[in-house]
């Protein structure tokens, strides 16, 4: 039988390994990491921009500002 999160009921099962180094976590405080260090590694990769979660490519800006009128042609000749 299962609980709501999907776990064996009885709370027996062992915690999986942590996801930086795969260690087995000796304490709940930092889950799904085995300690604070491997934590912070995982933030700073999100931070570094390791990990990215994909999304669809932006596409080209327009010239045209938000008020609506383009910018003014040049005339110096470039």
């Amino acid at each position: 039988m299962t609980d709501s999160k999907g776990s064996k009921a009885g709370g027996t099962e062992a915690p999986a390994p942590c996801v930086i180094c795969g260690v087995q976590p000796q304490s709940e405080k930092y889950r799904p990491f085995c300690s604070k260090r491997c934590a912070d590694i995982d933030l700073h990769r999100w931070l570094g921009g390791v990990y990215a979660i994909p999304g669809k490519p932006e596409e080209e800006e327009d010239e045209t500002p938000p008020g609506g009128k383009p910018p003014p042609e040049r005339t110096d000749g470039s």
